[in-house]
């Protein structure tokens, strides 16, 4: 959960960065949509690269094991963060500074893409059968508390320091948070249904190809799964900083004081819905938040649109809440079961990551669609997202124990021949 915090921290940093300063400071523009389009395309970068680090991770993971991918991810993407805060600027190198501004972007877009299954798995593995939904949402927590430590020191650096410091301190502190977490997961033991599938010599050479041959499928619906969660949640917190700017609605801290606050809820929010997975089911939690997603895409923009301070908190803060939270919290749990052990990193390392390239793109194409048709173009965007994963839900296995047990029982009784 700390080293995903750690990663998240640092790739969220960028996402603050690129909707409020990058788009004059690395791309010189005078014209705010031009730049912050600029800045979005470069966001949209890391995204593009994530699915390269999910399959490198895959494939590593399932033949060495998950510890060494969780230390080189880490080490990868905190050392691209910390350079990204001592770059040239356009005024400083010309047009080397976006140029390696984009090549930081896509070292950090692998360290991501290689995080997220290591990190979820040394959980999920470690965990008891009918508590994998519990255990598999503390990684989790990494997203919520690195937002709120992104976001939290950028209020705290706008409030210390001036000019370029402003952005340059949370990206050049990084180096601290990620020699603590490097620390940590040096610690942690391999997992155990890794070490069980070395044992039985079920370690496959190519375990990524062999799951796009044979559960291409499922890595679809996964990425199909993800699009509320993670499309949902850029355009709330990346594009929503630009929005209000563009269309001069409130001051930015508004919006980053509602992700604060929703970043907080969700740090016992994940736990809550990763608990009740284990009880409900998987699928019925996960509906919770694809379902609010598709009913609260208009009511957001007009929350924001009142301008009214607490009205914008809420509105972020409610998004993140009850669209993300029940979603990411069963992610872990959910996708991981749809895998076996000796091919499961793979699976949803490029399923997770692979939606990723989608949802790097959103906060882009939610800027064209503003600049085209109004807030009206990005509200309704955000319901279609609900729509996809929900209909893609109604159509992917349930596997939380107690459901199974549930199913098996039924199907038993059923059985039975008459008058026995």
């Amino acid at each position: 959960m700390i080293g995903s915090a750690v990663e998240s921290y640092d790739f969220f940093i960028y996402g603050t960065a690129a909707a409020a300063w990058f788009g004059k400071i690395f791309f010189h523009t005078q014209e705010p949509i031009v730049g912050i389009l600029a800045a979005f395309a470069t966001l949209a970068v890391g995204f593009l690269m994530r699915p390269l680090g999910g399959y490198l991770a895959g494939h590593f993971g399932d033949r060495y094991g998950r510890k060494a991918v969780l230390f080189w991810s880490l080490l990868g993407m905190g050392g691209a963060t910390v350079l990204i805060g001592a770059l040239p600027t356009y005024e400083q190198v010309g047009v080397m500074a976006p140029i390696l501004l984009i090549l930081l972007r896509m070292i950090q877009g692998i360290g991501f893409g290689a995080e997220w299954g290591g990190a979820v798995l040394m959980a999920f593995e470690h965990a008891p059968a009918k508590k994998r939904g519990f255990y598999g949402a503390v990684p989790q927590l990494g997203i919520p508390l690195g937002l709120l430590l992104a976001n939290g020191t950028f209020l705290l650096s706008e409030a210390l320091f001036e000019g370029d410091w402003v952005w340059r301190m949370p990206f050049l502190i990084s180096f601290v948070m990620v020699a603590i977490g490097i620390f940590i997961r040096m610690q942690v033991a391999e997992s155990p249904e890794f070490e069980r599938a070395k044992a039985d010599k079920q370690i496959m050479q190519q375990p990524a190809l062999e799951v796009i041959r044979r559960d291409w499928r499922t890595v679809l619906k996964i990425m199909g799964l993800r699009l509320a969660e993670t499309g949902g949640y850029y355009i709330t917190t990346s594009f929503m900083l630009s929005y209000v700017l563009l269309a001069d609605i409130t001051d930015t801290r508004h919006v980053l004081l509602g992700t604060l606050i929703g970043s907080a809820l969700g740090l016992g929010s994940h736990l809550l819905f990763g608990a009740l997975s284990d009880r409900i089911g998987r699928r019925p939690v996960f509906l919770i938040g694809a379902v609010f997603t598709i009913l609260f895409g208009i009511p957001m923009f007009m929350l924001i649109n009142t301008g009214a301070v607490m009205m914008v908190i809420v509105a972020v803060a409610m998004s993140l809440l009850f669209s993300h939270d029940p979603i990411f919290a069963v992610e872990s749990s959910w996708f991981s079961e749809q895998f076996p052990a000796n091919v499961r990193s793979s699976g949803i390392s490029l399923g997770y990551n692979g939606a990723s390239v989608v949802a790097g793109l959103l906060p882009f194409i939610a800027t064209g669609l503003y600049g085209m048709v109004g807030w009206i173009g990005p509200a309704v965007m955000f319901s279609l997202l609900g729509v996809v994963s929900t209909w893609v839900a109604f159509h992917t296995r349930e596997t939380a124990p107690i459901k199974m047990e549930q199913h098996s029982l039924s199907t038993s009784s059923t059985s039975v021949t008459p008058g026995v």
